[in-house]
């Protein structure tokens, strides 16, 4: 597989919400499934997520995943209040698509990759259990929303 991620297979869509709960209930009924737990991103101890290149401790979101495919979660978010790729979004869109996720490995040198094609890294850090490792990048420019690369370690 080419291209600058080495895969072309979206493993998640997310979209940014004001009202988790509210929305994966309705999420639910669509699909006919029972809604999913709310988890947090866990905290920055673990996490050491960055915004922009620089600590944010803070930066924070609800979020519960719908697998609506063998390998496709749909990811509700919502934001903290607190600076962040998602509230920003919120911010400044409203509610609605934020961005597709593609696994990968080497997520250094895949960054390095989509910077040289004029996507910037906005926020990064590792999961909440500290099995991996997520950034976001803005490719809002040329792709018209953000993507997410997700490194897992195991």
């Amino acid at each position: 597989m080419s291209g600058v991620l080495g895969t072309n297979i979206v493993t998640q869509v997310a979209l940014i919400v004001r009202d988790i709960e509210a929305t994966k209930q309705k999420y639910a009924e669509f699909f006919g499934v029972e809604a999913p737990p709310t988890v947090t991103g866990g905290n920055y101890e673990v996490s050491g997520t960055t915004y922009m290149g620089n600590p944010a401790p803070r930066a924070g979101a609800k979020l519960a995943f719908f697998k609506v495919g063998p390998n496709l979660s749909l990811e509700l978010i919502e934001p903290n209040g607190e600076q962040s790729t998602w509230q920003d979004f919120l911010d400044a869109n409203g509610e609605g698509l934020h961005h597709i996720a593609f696994n990968v490995k080497g997520m250094d040198e895949k960054l390095e990759a989509c910077e040289k094609l004029g996507m910037i890294t906005t926020q990064r850090g590792k999961y909440g259990d500290a099995s991996g490792e997520y950034a976001y990048l803005d490719a809002t420019k040329d792709l018209k929303l953000f993507v997410e690369l997700l490194e897992n370690y195991n």
